[in-house]
């Protein structure tokens, strides 16, 4: 196997496991309403998830690892991503709080400040940031 093939291995790992964390949230009320579907859709295309690593992530998400990115900007992008998985119905609703919490625990975040951290990423998602002003607005929060 060549570095190529296994840095595209691992790479195409982290976005499925990635994805079934979204898919965790997006199942913690026990169905997936149409905008999520869509949102879904829309982030498997964007990660390269195949049809059949789809179908078996909706299957059994919690099969599939966090595996936390190592540098921050990557970290950001992927609370992004879940967060607005959350808001795709506009509703927040406590099961997705809390496993939003757990996922930003298993991306990296302290559990110290887990909950301002999501806070902070319900509020900027909730007023349709995009995506460089989320990270920063959330760079800016560490100072």
């Amino acid at each position: 196997m060549s570095i190529l093939d296994l840095y595209s291995s691992a790479f195409l790992e982290r976005n499925r496991d990635h994805f079934a964390a979204i898919v965790r949230i997006a199942l913690s009320d026990g169905e997936i309403n149409e905008e999520e579907k869509a949102f879904l859709d829309r982030l498997a295309s964007n990660l390269d998830i195949s049809e059949e690593d789809y179908k078996a992530i909706l299957k059994n998400p919690e099969k599939y690892p966090i595996n936390p990115p190592l540098f921050y900007e990557s970290r950001l992008h992927r609370l992004y991503d879940l967060t607005c998985m959350v808001y795709a119905d506009h509703i927040a609703d406590e099961e997705e709080t809390q496993m939003l919490y757990k996922l930003a625990i298993g991306l990296g975040f302290t559990p110290g400040n887990v909950k301002y951290i999501v806070n902070k990423a319900y509020d900027l998602v909730s007023h349709h940031v995009d995506l460089e002003t989320f990270k920063e607005e959330m760079r800016h929060m560490n100072r």
